[in-house]
């Protein structure tokens, strides 16, 4: 096996193809567009780039943020000072840094569209707008929007959501995050490097009354569009049923990021599991394992290790983070007041922000430190005769 061919040029692909270069394999990428701009926020997370280092050492344009602001409805909001900064860059800006690091390390960029993909033997015939190229392996790295449907992901209409935004002229230091009631998602504002990426995401709503719900919170606080680009997108976010059943991996195949439905069912954020899966397919394809077959396997397995169980207990987890009850209140308005009340509950919040807390751990560490939080508020509203603090606590 000496001949990769990528399909696709996002995060995904242009990571999978510098890992494979850099081992000395011939590499090809094929994408119609390269680096492309997408409404989402561009944020990474400081799990990205503690165990990717080059996403914060390099001249490209980005922004350190260490302020998130959380709103929800009744809640008020809750300032959270961030230990470990969320770095944002423009998607553009990201995705032809990361091409051109492939290109260095030996990968053949070629900007062309990629018509259709046929199995010939134990290898591919890739059909481009420029003929037709040969390969040993396939990574399939076309996004959420995947037009092979032999290969990748195949997303149903519960496993999607809808991202769309604006990018307005403006400045601010700090990133918002506003819930809204009845929606399985969430408003964002993310400050970048010369202009705002002010957002929605959500599921199992329109994408027309999404805009609406964004126009109208943006008309309030004074974000005019007036100048501002619009932006839509799909995003992956699969239903808790269709995590075992998801297509990552085949034959002579390895889907990666969006086109193998790795995305983060609560929060969206798919930049890190895009790089992820990128590199833990290049080390699948390179490792000692013989068997082809058995890398692909490999594959699989290691995904399952590293993230998408905790993926997959996640989407069983979104419903009640943003429909539920607590306290006579919902979730998203229990979480904001808690960040702003409980120390101990601000500190989950610093760990989820920054990608160290897993959804399998997260109940439980919410339980145990349940009634040192509910101590924690009832004595900042010098209630303390509501949750009496027991000897021993802590």
């Amino acid at each position: 096996m000496k001949r990769i061919a990528i399909l696709g040029g996002g995060p995904a692909g242009a990571f999978a193809a510098e890992r494979l270069a850099s081992a000395g394999l011939d590499v090809r990428l094929f994408d119609e567009k390269l680096a492309w701009e997408k409404p989402c926020g561009g944020g990474l997370t400081y799990k990205a780039y503690s165990q990717y280092p080059f996403l914060l050492n390099n001249n490209t344009p980005k922004r350190l943020v260490t302020e998130t602001v959380l709103c929800a409805p009744k809640a008020g909001e809750a300032s959270l000072k961030l230990a470990d900064p969320l770095l944002i860059y423009s998607r553009f800006d990201l995705n032809r840094m990361l091409l051109e690091r492939a290109e260095r390390a030996g990968a053949q960029i070629e900007k062309v569209h990629v018509s259709g993909l046929t199995r010939e033997g134990g290898g591919w015939r890739v059909g481009t707008a420029a003929g037709n190229a040969e390969a040993d392996f396939c990574i399939i790295a076309t996004g959420a929007r995947n037009p092979l449907r032999e290969v990748g992901t195949q997303l149903k209409a519960e496993d999607a959501m809808s991202a769309l935004g604006y990018y307005v002229p403006g400045e601010q230091a700090r990133i918002d995050i506003q819930f809204l009631p009845r929606l399985e998602g969430y408003i964002w504002i993310f400050p970048r490097c010369g202009h705002l990426s002010v957002g929605i995401c959500g599921k199992g709503e329109p994408a027309s009354s999404l805009r609406k719900r964004l126009e109208g919170f943006m008309k309030e606080r004074g974000l005019s569009l007036e100048g501002a680009s619009f932006y839509s997108h799909l995003l992956p976010s699969l239903h808790s049923t269709s995590w075992r059943a998801n297509r990552v991996a085949g034959e002579g195949w390895m889907a990666v990021g969006d086109a193998a439905g790795l995305v983060d069912p609560i929060t969206g954020e798919g930049l890190y599991y895009a790089l992820r899966s990128a590199d833990l397919a290049a080390r699948s394809l390179l490792s000692d394992v013989s068997s082809l077959a058995e890398r692909v396997s490999q594959y699989r397995r290691t995904l399952q290790r590293d993230f998408t169980a905790d993926l997959e207990f996640g989407s069983r987890l979104a419903k009640r983070v943003f429909y539920g009850r607590f306290l006579f209140g919902s979730v998203p308005a229990r979480m904001v007041q808690f960040t702003r009340r409980s120390p101990r509950f601000s500190a989950i919040m610093q760990d989820l922000f920054a990608g160290r807390q897993s959804y399998r751990e997260l109940k439980r560490r919410l339980l145990q430190g349940l009634n040192g939080s509910l101590y924690e508020i009832s004595m900042s509203l010098g209630l303390t005769y509501v949750v009496p603090r027991k000897a021993g606590t802590r």
